[in-house]
C-alpha cells in the first residue's frame, strides 16, 4: 500500500511540475515561428554572414527586457560565430532578409542557470521577435543601386 501510494505521489508531481513548465510558458528545445517571410526569398542567412537584425526581447511573463526596435538601431553581427546567444546563432539560420520570427530560446542557449542579472533571471526561457534587416549589407531586393546622377537614358541631372 505504502508503495502504492508513493509511485501515485511521484506521478502525480511529475504531472503537476510538466503543467508548471507549460503555464510559464518555459521550453526545453528552441522553437522557431515564422511570422512573415516575404513572397520571394533572394538572400537568405548562412553561417558566416554578416546580418542585421531588429528585435524585441521578452521574458515568459511579457517583460520586455531589451528592444533594437525601440531605439531605431538594430543589431548587427557574424551568424553562426558564437556572438550572441546560441538561440540566435541556430534561431536565425535560414532566415530572408525581410522574415519575421519569433525565438522561443530555453535557459540552455540563452543565458543559462546564471541568467544575465539584473534583467534576466537565471533559468530564463526567452522570447525574441525578429526581423531580419540585411545580409551582408544587402536589404531586401537586392543590392541598392547607386545613384550616379544619370537617369535611364544616361542624361545627368543637368541635362534634362
Amino acid at each position: 500500500m505504502c508503495l502504492r501510494y508513493s509511485l501515485f505521489l511521484i506521478f502525480f508531481l511529475l504531472i503537476s511540475l510538466q503543467g508548471f513548465a507549460k503555464k510559464t510558458g518555459d521550453v526545453s528545445e528552441l522553437q522557431i515561428g515564422v511570422k512573415y517571410k516575404p513572397k520571394t526569398c533572394e538572400i537568405q542567412a548562412h553561417k558566416g554572414d554578416r546580418i542585421k537584425v531588429h528585435y524585441r526581447g521578452k521574458l515568459t511573463d511579457g517583460t520586455v527586457f531589451d528592444s533594437s526596435f525601440e531605439r531605431g538601431d538594430p543589431f548587427e553581427f557574424e551568424l553562426g560565430s558564437g556572438q550572441v546567444i546560441k538561440g540566435w546563432d541556430q534561431g536565425l539560420l535560414g532566415a530572408c532578409v525581410g522574415e519575421k520570427r519569433k525565438l522561443k530560446i530555453p535557459a540552455k542557449l540563452g543565458y543559462g542557470e546564471q541568467g544575465s542579472p539584473p534583467t534576466i533571471p537565471g533559468g530564463a526561457t526567452l522570447i525574441f521577435d525578429t526581423e531580419l534587416i540585411a545580409v551582408n549589407e544587402k536589404p531586401a531586393g537586392g543590392e541598392e543601386e547607386e545613384d550616379d546622377g544619370e537617369d535611364e537614358e544616361g542624361h545627368g541631372d543637368d541635362e534634362l
